[in-house]
């Protein structure tokens, strides 16, 4: 039960500010309304969730509905509950009859005027009271915060149990398919086959443990799919998930029965099914099956997801980015996101965000062709993959009624197709989109690629996978520009990134990365500084900081990582004739919250509207030079710690 009485300072603060408003004759619901949102903001952080103010929510029929505030746990992002302001003079009790009939929720939503609150909780008024004395907005208040719905509950035990077992069952299946690749010749030959066209199309030292946890992955996970997004086609349309079908109806032709093996989840099945149905909003869905993914791989296969840096980006910075890119199209380049021959790749989607964020800033009637021919990505990890392709077809048919497949999606591994090799025919549509999007030009690159080089605990023996061409490239530029002893941050993922992005935009285009913040000012970064440096026009470094190893708060990482991050833009104009780029960089968001740098991110919208220092690099290409003495750059670095002058 939350915690809320009347000699509470919030409820006292709360009770004086609404007595100035009714003096100042304020009776709008605009001029009270953060009266409220401060106070429900307040008691929603004792209880471990999060009010979401002004939130959008596309309903079952496809509308939009505004509310002024959705309650959101913060393990799960389960709404919890919804608030909605009106008018002192509004009759109340009509206000909330046509608040249902345009489709808002009818489970725990609390009206309110200053006066007045009712309250609805599993489509039954449970309380209509004056909340003029606070005992009884108080007794509304706990109602509202105490509230939860029996299948969320069955959910949150549900999720526990599942962790505890995966591990257990992946096992199992691991020990039935080493079984069935002794006895079965079909399955021997389907599996081999299998592990041969991902080595070609994935990875060439895939090994061929790894194809089988693809396969257990699929088994664990392909009734989520189907039910969460009520996708039961899923398997046939996915190009991916029907040859993995093809090998899993190899594993079972002979005894095993897929339906029996995964009995014993169906209690967790049916608890997602069930949660994810109290959801009115797709998006919701989509973060919902994110965060299962996020659990299903901590509690599976901890070891892919650290080797591949998988964390996904929160919405205000999809939604930062997309639109400075938008702002850069027009401002340097003179067009838009949706003219024609401006093609997007996002080489490492993870589940989509970025596209379906694209899809729904371009103009309607450009939309069908830019989704079939000018957005492309890439994911190498089986999950994602499903997810994105799901979250991208989806959001297609949300802006224009129709269903289409997302062709340009490619199952792949963005850094192999810097080197020149034949793909075989591992799902012969896969290879044709790759490909094509070999041929293609591309105009922007956007996204948030793998940030983790030498993994969250640097002793972790979890290592890497190398790719010569891009180590060549580095160590034949950014390395060798550089003065440090130790260049081994060099070959970090998100320096490939950024380099194979400034290759493939050739001479002309905008790049738009989330990455670690260290290349900014590590020394190792030198060289690559002046690199970068020399290959744009024009570079904006938005520092969000969070860099919990030195010092930085530990909640301002907007990912709740270790690694403090930034917003990179470069921008490449075929008139480049500057010796140097200018170089703009703002941290302001270094150490503020993390709530905080996501106001900050939507208050400004885009680069555009933000207060940019223009930085001058040294000789020595440092590019936050403030503070340092000017004679700094007349010593060497010797080692790590001793510094000789000439």
């Amino acid at each position: 039960m939350p915690n809320i009485k009347p000699t509470h300072k919030p409820i006292k603060t709360f009770y004086a500010e609404l007595k100035q408003y009714e003096n100042l004759g304020a009776t709008n619901e605009t001029e009270v309304r953060l009266v409220f949102a401060t106070l429900l903001q307040h008691y929603a952080r004792q209880n471990n969730l999060t009010l979401i103010c002004e939130k959008s929510l596309r309903t079952p029929q496809n509308t939009t509905i505004y509310v002024d505030g959705m309650l959101t746990d913060n393990d799960f992002g389960l709404p919890r509950g919804y608030w909605e302001a009106k008018d002192l003079h509004d009759n109340l009790t009509v206000a909330v009859r046509q608040k249902f009939d345009a489709g808002y929720p009818q489970d725990n939503i609390l009206f309110t005027t200053q006066e007045h609150a009712i309250l609805y909780q599993n489509g039954k008024e449970v309380m209509d009271i004056g909340i003029a004395e606070p005992e009884a907005f108080i007794r509304a208040l706990h109602a509202f915060f105490g509230y939860e719905q029996a299948d969320i509950a069955n959910w949150e035990r549900a999720v526990v149990e599942f962790k505890d077992r995966v591990p257990a069952l992946g096992q199992r299946a691991a020990t039935l398919i080493q079984n069935e690749e002794d006895t079965n010749s079909r399955f021997q030959k389907a599996l081999a086959e299998f592990h041969r066209h991902c080595q070609d199309a994935i990875n060439p030292n895939l090994s061929k443990s790894a194809v089988e946890e693809m396969l257990i992955q699929h088994l664990l996970t392909e009734r989520i799919f189907r039910t969460v997004f009520d996708n039961p086609d899923f398997t046939r349309r996915n190009i991916i998930a029907r040859e993995i079908e093809n090998v899993i109806d190899a594993l079972t032709w002979q005894a095993y029965n897929r339906s029996e093996f995964l009995r014993e989840l169906n209690p967790f099945y049916g608890a997602i099914e069930r949660a994810a149905a109290t959801f009115i909003d797709f998006s919701q869905k989509q973060h919902f099956l994110n965060t299962v993914y996020e659990q299903f791989f901590q509690g599976f296969s901890v070891k892919v997801a650290d080797t591949h840096g998988i964390v996904y980006t929160p919405q205000p910075i999809v939604d930062f980015m997309v639109k400075s890119v938008s702002h850069l199209l027009e401002t340097e380049f003179g067009r838009s996101l949706s003219d024609t021959g401006v093609h997007f790749i996002d080489p490492f989607v993870g589940t989509g965000n970025f596209i379906v964020r694209l899809i729904q800033a371009i103009d309607k009637t450009a939309l069908k062709a830019k989704y079939s021919e000018e957005l492309h990505c890439n994911e190498v990890l089986l999950m994602p993959y499903y997810i994105a392709n799901m979250n991208i077809e989806h959001e297609f048919y949300v802006a224009t009624n129709q269903y289409q497949s997302f062709d340009n999606l490619c199952l792949v591994d963005t850094f192999d197709l810097t080197a020149e090799r034949q793909l075989s025919m591992f799902a012969p549509e896969n290879t044709r989109r790759v490909e094509r999007q070999k041929q293609t030009d591309m105009f922007v690159v956007i996204g948030n690629p793998p940030y983790n080089a030498r993994q969250m605990d640097e002793n972790d023996a979890n290592k890497n996978r190398k790719y010569p061409e891009l180590d060549r490239q580095i160590q034949e530029t950014y390395a060798q520009a550089s003065s440090a002893t130790n260049k081994t941050s060099l070959y970090d993922p998100y320096v490939k990134a950024m380099l194979w992005a400034l290759n493939r935009i050739d001479g002309e285009g905008i790049v738009a990365f989330i990455t670690n913040h260290n290349f900014i000012t590590g020394q190792a970064f030198d060289g690559m500084r002046k690199h970068l440096a020399d290959a744009c026009d024009t570079i904006y470094l938005l520092d969000l900081g969070g860099n919990v190893r030195k010092g930085h708060a530990g909640d301002s990482n907007v990912f709740d990582i270790q690694i403090g991050v930034s917003i990179n833009l470069f921008v490449k104009t075929r008139q480049h004739d500057q010796t140097s780029a200018d170089i703009f960089y703002n941290g302001e968001t270094v150490e503020t919250p993390k709530e905080a740098t996501f106001e900050f991110l939507e208050k400004c919208e885009h680069i555009g509207n933000v207060n940019w220092d223009n930085i001058q690099p040294d000789a020595r290409y440092t590019w936050l030079t403030e503070g340092l003495r000017k004679d700094f750059e007349t010593f060497i670095r010797i080692r790590k710690s001793r510094l000789i002058r000439f």
